[in-house]
């Protein structure tokens, strides 16, 4: 790790989180608790130490259906409003407790309706989470803002009734729209009727492309759907070639980087699904040097039992970034958020510049 960036300072430091998954994201020991009270009898193991491990996927390259078979445990336990309540607001809590100061949750409604929620109920219930977490983490003199994505997922065919509730609910906490889950067979076109509907409303949205599928999938996002940020958009490698002692963007990789649209990316969670073979290895560095929209991102907490931090502490180890690396990658995160403009501007000036500065004078 570089000297100038030790996990104290980056822990310290104001940070911006824009991709994490709220399902991905639960405490051990709130999954067994609910799980109890629910009569879920599936997990593996009734100890908060073991089911952490079990979550964990720590192997590079891992098998992903395994990595994916955890949610099917914390969606299960997140099918009533008083327990979205509290996992939204455990969220927030533990975002606040790392020195995130602004995030954007997503969740797919759909996923929490087996037991009669409307999708209205859903996301009034995680809202709710969210300002009671902001609360909380203000009682301990954390400061937070917590806004949530609504996701639609792509394999099923809800993705313009998503697109309306979050239109519907942009006043009340939710800042934009997303679809996710598998990208191979499901490009985002099949949803262009909910983009539309986003553009339309002048809302906003963010599409997850470019993680395990390729450069087809992040051509789709930008050219028919309009894609405002790119959810991973990695494989965006895949179109940048070596000469001699320097990269070559081609066609696409020029105009993603020109738009200067954000890359959600996620390393360590690309590193445990197989998108990249190791922290070292990930193209994040490379995309940074050559001047994308690169922000750092979390994905799913629990999966890969990590915090912001930790990406970030990876990183510097890998990498050699400093403290001015880290100060760019949150403002590129900040200037790409789905906050308005005059409170994304307020938020860089008067917390996260002066919170850079503040430990450079350390």
């Amino acid at each position: 790790m570089s000297e100038a960036l030790s996990r104290e300072l980056i822990h310290a430091a104001p940070k911006v989180l824009l991709h994490d998954h709220l399902d991905g994201g639960l405490r051990p020991s709130t999954v067994l608790e609910l799980a109890h009270d629910a009569g879920y009898q599936a997990l593996p193991t009734d100890d908060a130490d073991e089911l952490a491990t079990w979550f964990l996927a720590d192997e590079p390259g891992g098998d992903l259906v395994r990595y994916l078979e955890g949610f099917s445990h914390t969606v299960a336990v997140m099918q009533s409003a008083s327990n979205l309540t509290r996992v939204a607001e455990e969220c927030a809590l533990d975002l606040a407790r790392e020195g995130i100061v602004y995030a954007e949750v997503r969740f797919a409604p759909e996923l929490h309706t087996r037991e009669g929620l409307s999708l209205e109920e859903i996301v009034t219930a995680v809202l709710e989470g969210f300002r009671r977490g902001v609360a909380s983490a203000a009682l301990e003199g954390r400061v937070i803002i917590v806004r949530a994505i609504l996701s639609a997922m792509r394999q099923a065919d809800l993705s313009e009734t998503v697109a309306a509730l979050a239109v519907a609910f942009r006043d009340e906490g939710v800042c934009g729209f997303d679809i996710a889950g598998p990208e191979d067979g499901f490009p985002p076109t099949h949803h262009l009727s909910a983009f539309h509907l986003v553009q339309r409303e002048n809302f906003h949205m963010t599409i997850h492309a470019g993680e395990a599928f390729g450069l087809p999938s992040i051509w789709e996002a930008v050219q028919f759907c309009d894609a405002e940020r790119l959810g991973h958009g990695v494989r965006i490698v895949d179109d940048i070639t070596r000469e001699g002692d320097h990269e070559v963007l081609g066609r696409l990789a020029n105009y993603v980087r020109d738009r200067r649209i954000p890359l959600e990316v996620c390393p360590t969670s690309n590193v445990h699904t197989g998108a990249a073979r190791s922290i070292a290895e990930h193209p994040i560095d490379l995309l940074k040097r050559l001047r994308f929209r690169v922000t750092l991102n979390t994905d799913n907490r629990l999966m890969s039992g990590i915090t912001l931090t930790d990406e970030f502490v990876s990183c510097a180890d890998a990498f050699g970034w400093t403290l001015d690396d880290m100060e760019w990658l949150t403002l590129n995160a900040a200037k790409s958020s789905f906050y308005p403009f005059d409170q994304r501007l307020a938020l860089i000036n008067t917390v996260i510049k002066p919170g850079y500065a503040a430990l450079r004078a350390r």
